[in-house]
C-alpha cells in the first residue's frame, strides 16, 4: 500500500487538538506573560516553526482556544428550530461553557495581563465575544425578517441577550464567590433569561 506524505485532515486535526489542549493547560498553570513558546512546542511534542506557522505566536494560540471554546456554543445555534426552543438550547451550552473553573481561569488570566499584551485582549475580543454577539445578530435579524421579534438593532439585540443570560452571577462566579452550578441550576437559570429577554422583544401574534 502506498502511503501519501501529508498527513490527511483527521489526522492533522488530531495534532491540532493535541497542541491545543497542552496549550491549555499550560495557560492555566502559568499565566500567559511567563509561558514560553519552547515549553510549549516541547511539552505538546511540536515544532516552534509548527506553532508559528498554525497560529502566528503565543497570542494566536490563546485566541484558537477561546475560539473552539466560542464553537462548542456557536455551533448550537440553529434555524432548524423555534426560537425559544433554540435561544435556550444556545444559552444553555453558553453557560455550561463559561462557568467551567477551566474557562473562568483563562479570563482571569486575560484580564491580568491583558494590559501588557494587548494582542491578548484583541484575540479574546475578536475570537469570542465579536465573533458571538455578529453570529447572534445574524440570528436575529433572519428573524426580525420572519417577524417574529421587534424591529430593532439587531447587534444591540444580540448583546442585550448575552447580557441576560450571563447576568451578574458570572461576576460572583470569577470572584470565586459561589460554587460552580450544576446542570438542574443552569436549566433554570436559562429558562429565566431566556423567558424574560422574549417577552420584551418578541411580537405578539
Amino acid at each position: 500500500m502506498i502511503k501519501c506524505g501529508r498527513p490527511c485532515k483527521g489526522d492533522e486535526q488530531q495534532s491540532r487538538d493535541r497542541l491545543l489542549d497542552a496549550a491549555l493547560q499550560l495557560f492555566l498553570e502559568n499565566g500567559y506573560g511567563n509561558l514560553s513558546m519552547e515549553t510549549i512546542a516541547r511539552d505538546a511534542r511540536v515544532s516552534l516553526r509548527t506553532i508559528y506557522s498554525q497560529f502566528g505566536g503565543k497570542a494566536g494560540l490563546f485566541g484558537a482556544l477561546i475560539r473552539r471554546c466560542s464553537d462548542q456554543f456557536i455551533g448550537s445555534l440553529s434555524d432548524d428550530c423555534e426560537l425559544e426552543e433554540a435561544l435556550t438550547i444556545f444559552a444553555r451550552q453558553f453557560l455550561f461553557r463559561i462557568t467551567r473553573p477551566d474557562v473562568l481561569r483563562m479570563r482571569a488570566i486575560l484580564i491580568g495581563e491583558s494590559p501588557r499584551f494587548p494582542d491578548l485582549a484583541t484575540q479574546f475580543y475578536e475570537q469570542g465575544p465579536r465573533r458571538t454577539l455578529g453570529l447572534l445578530a445574524q440570528f436575529f435579524m433572519r428573524h426580525q425578517q420572519a417577524g417574529r421579534i421587534i424591529d430593532m438593532d439587531p447587534y444591540f439585540l444580540a448583546d442585550q441577550f448575552i447580557s441576560a443570560v450571563r447576568g451578574e452571577r458570572l461576576q460572583r462566579l470569577q470572584l470565586g464567590l459561589e460554587p460552580t452550578p450544576d446542570e438542574a441550576e443552569i436549566e433554570i437559570w436559562v429558562r429565566q433569561s431566556v423567558g424574560l429577554f422574549l417577552q420584551g422583544c418578541r411580537l405578539a401574534r
